[in-house]
């Protein structure tokens, strides 16, 4: 079995507290056209890149319904940084336009297979894994990108049509899992494409 989810995975439940004080699960998103995971963390290079690169996804999508979740699984005992009280801080700093969610025993990061931060994940509305992988290209300069695969997946999905390229190669840190090395990855982990 994969390490990653392959498309056409259900989404896996989840239940995490978020960063505006509440707790949420899969159910909370359901009606959804589409909905939008990734993993994320508060001091990688390739999150901060990209997080404005992001932001123009969420806002471009939300007249449509779609739906995004970001989830930090990294471990604050490699990256104090990574701390849920950094979490609330970079939120109230950055207002981004998504939910923020803390996995602190990794268990979701796990059930998903998350590779690198970050790294993300399509379902549609019968939360069916659509796509997964990176968002743009180049996501440690995210103005420099040219190729746009989280908004290609959900123009295409969005207008009816099968996700031309459903997988592809999240860039950025590895998750930092616990107890471990800051750049050990899952030995099953590998390159999705």
């Amino acid at each position: 079995m994969a390490f990653t989810l392959e498309p056409g995975a259900s989404a896996p439940d989840f239940s995490l507290p978020a960063t505006d004080g509440r707790t949420y699960s899969l159910a909370d998103f359901s009606g959804a056209p589409a909905l939008v995971i990734f993993f994320t963390c508060n001091h990688c290079p390739y999150v901060t890149g990209s997080d404005e690169m992001t932001r123009r996804s969420v806002e471009r999508f939300a007249d449509a319904g779609v739906r995004f979740v970001g989830i930090n699984s990294n471990s604050a005992n490699t990256y104090a940084e990574d701390s849920f009280e950094g979490m609330v801080q970079r939120m109230q700093e950055h207002q981004f336009p998504w939910l923020y969610l803390h996995d602190a025993s990794q268990q979701v990061a796990l059930a998903y297979g998350a590779l690198r931060t970050p790294h993300f994940y399509v379902f549609d509305a019968g939360l069916r894994l659509i796509y997964t992988g990176r968002a743009i290209d180049n996501p440690r300069q995210g103005e420099a990108s040219t190729q746009f695969d989280l908004d290609q997946a959900l123009e295409e999905h969005l207008a009816g049509s099968p996700v031309s390229r459903p997988q592809t190669n999240p860039i950025g840190c590895n998750v930092k899992w616990d107890g471990r090395d800051a750049h050990w990855m899952p030995p099953e982990a590998c390159d999705l494409v």
